[in-house]
């Protein structure tokens, strides 16, 4: 038998170490994330999949599957056993399967991002051998925020914050194109209230009321994007390459603001050299 079709080491010993490893480490970083796999349920609810399609039997990536449809607490992140209680079904597939020409699982797929519905073990073991493609029976769902094979729940929270922020800017209707990326959740909430104040002040100098869609376009395009172009213009996009524009856009604005007492207004390019200067 060729080198490479042997049958593959046991892994549940592997894995059960990993999570070991795992959970120290996150005791020692003091890291309080959950260690529960990401759960279909919860980016249903947070990003609001809005429709399905089934595909058939393909193979997937296994660094694609992130998740699962249900609860499942026999397993952590990274479809590693929590406890020895699974031991002996992880080992009877194992063995069922000493080739890793495991039968499809069952998944739903989010964009990059995989959720078993079927074949937990058959993963788990897939993933310790570093089995790169598994054949998966898959559904396919449709999102407005697209989810990367990385995604875990802090990036779950960011997605559903820029979704919030889209759906009640009205931007998702008025340029569903917009791409406003922040680096921090907390940016979409500061800039959702931002949007509103200009709405505010643009139905006060109108004196008729407008609809959201339009206060979201003509805030998107006369002062997002235009003094997107001026910062670029100031050299302030190359100054902060790490920041996002979005970023950036905030930044600039809280300072205009901050020094507004001190300054009777300052204009854009007034802060850009101020914020270089820090």
């Amino acid at each position: 038998m060729p080198w490479d079709r042997l049958p593959a080491l046991p892994t549940f010993e592997k894995a059960r170490r990993r999570e070991i490893y795992r959970k120290l480490a996150s005791a020692v970083a003091r890291d309080d994330d959950s260690d529960d796999l990401l759960s279909l349920e919860e980016v249903r609810n947070r990003l609001r999949i809005f429709d399905q399609r089934y595909v058939g039997i393909e193979p997937i990536r296994v660094d694609e599957i992130v998740g699962t449809v249900d609860r499942r607490p026999e397993f952590a992140k990274g479809f590693l056993p929590r406890d020895f209680e699974t031991r002996e079904r992880w080992r009877r597939v194992e063995q069922a399967f000493p080739m890793s020409d495991f039968p499809p699982i069952v998944v739903y797929r989010v964009d990059e991002a995989c959720f078993v519905v079927d074949g937990h073990h058959r993963v788990g073991i897939a993933k310790q051998r570093g089995v790169e493609f598994i054949d998966a029976e898959v559904t396919e769902l449709q999102s407005r925020q697209p989810l990367g094979p990385d995604i875990d729940l802090p990036e779950l929270i960011h997605r559903e914050q820029q979704r919030i922020f889209m759906e009640e800017s009205g931007l998702d209707r008025a340029r569903p194109t917009a791409d406003i990326q922040f680096s921090r959740p907390l940016g979409y909430v500061e800039l959702l209230d931002l949007v509103k104040v200009y709405g505010f002040h643009l139905v006060m100098d109108s004196r008729e009321v407008l609809p959201r869609e339009e206060i979201a376009a003509r805030w998107y395009d006369e002062v997002y994007v235009r003094e997107l172009e001026e910062m670029k213009r100031e050299g302030l996009l190359d100054a902060f390459p790490e920041a996002t524009d979005a970023d950036l856009f905030l930044w600039v604005h809280q300072r205009r603001q901050q020094f507004f007492p001190e300054h009777g207004g300052m204009t854009l390019q007034e802060a850009a050299r101020r914020l270089k200067g820090e």
